[in-house]
């Protein structure tokens, strides 16, 4: 295969684009791919102080690093949630953050750490609270959204980005389809304005990109990251929605692109509408939520109740 750009040589071969690029026009198209997406939905400005919410995977460290190149105001943002079933995942996931920011004078890693926080790891959490019935992967979520909201209001950032790529957008998408989850699908969506006070702006600035492009990025800008997956995922429905997206992929290249830009547009368009939700301060953190006291994270710890 050539690059299409300069006829050397091609590193990469995109078939839902029937393009194929070298090392060199393969970065560049990247970083510029990225730029067109925060431009098209508009996520953010020079001017907004961006918080990179960083597992240590191949997609937010590669984010972190477009978005440093690109010149934002951008700093990470890790949540050590205590995962150690033997792996040292969190610790070893942390250790690769770390040696990243280390790397990249001028900006900024905070951490998050949740048995430092709040005296409890993730499965001590599970272990006695009744909603995630000893599973730590039903508290993840609730756990991760408390911390960025917390740091972003504390440190005054305006946007939270997420690494999330198309194939993670498509999984989402397919699985809230499957169960007509229409709630859900009403918040799907490459933006979520701060539609409330305590809350930044969210976006995706990479839910366009496939996986195997992120990481192809990953690999040629040297970015060194864990390729291990959390070791309570081996079980989720989401891989295996994942693996039947990529082998329809492997049959119809762009496949992916096209289920999660229909929707994109069906969604502008009108097809699902957000139901308004009345939010007030948590009597406790401060955070918006729903519910009339207490907002989720904070009735996870008994001593709040």
């Amino acid at each position: 295969m050539k690059c299409r750009q300069c006829g050397r040589t091609a590193v990469m071969h995109m078939r839902p684009y029937r393009l194929s690029l070298c090392e060199k026009h393969y970065d560049g198209w990247f970083v510029d791919q990225t730029k067109r997406t925060i431009r098209t939905y508009d996520m953010f400005g020079h001017s907004d102080r961006i918080l990179v919410a960083v597992s240590g995977g191949k997609d937010s460290l590669s984010l972190w690093d477009v978005l440093l190149r690109l010149g934002y105001q951008v700093d990470g943002l890790y949540i050590d949630l205590g995962i150690d079933r033997g792996e040292r995942y969190s610790a070893r996931s942390r250790e690769f953050v770390e040696r990243f920011a280390a790397s990249r004078p001028g900006t900024t890693l905070r951490i998050a750490d949740l048995n430092a926080d709040y005296g409890e790891t993730l499965q001590e959490v599970a272990r006695h609270t009744r909603r995630a019935r000893g599973k730590p992967c039903a508290l993840c979520g609730l756990i991760k959204r408390h911390a960025m909201n917390r740091v972003a209001l504390d440190e005054a950032y305006t946007v939270l980005a997420t690494g999330h790529n198309l194939d993670d957008e498509a999984t989402a998408l397919f699985g809230n389809v499957l169960h007509w989850q229409t709630g859900y699908l009403a918040r799907q969506a490459p933006v979520l304005p701060a539609d409330s006070a305590g809350l930044a702006r969210k976006v995706k600035p990479l839910c366009r990109r496939y996986e195997r492009e992120t990481a192809a990025y990953a690999i040629l800008a040297g970015i060194e990251y864990i390729i291990d997956e959390c070791p309570f995922a081996a079980h989720a429905s989401s891989l295996r929605y994942k693996d039947l997206l990529n082998r329809l992929e492997t049959d119809s290249p762009g496949a992916l692109l096209q289920f999660y830009g229909k929707f994109l547009k069906q969604r502008e368009d009108g097809l699902f509408e957000a139901q308004a939700v009345e939010l007030h301060k948590c009597s406790h953190c401060g955070q918006p939520t729903s519910a009339p006291d207490l907002c989720a994270f904070c009735r996870l710890w008994p001593d709040n109740e």
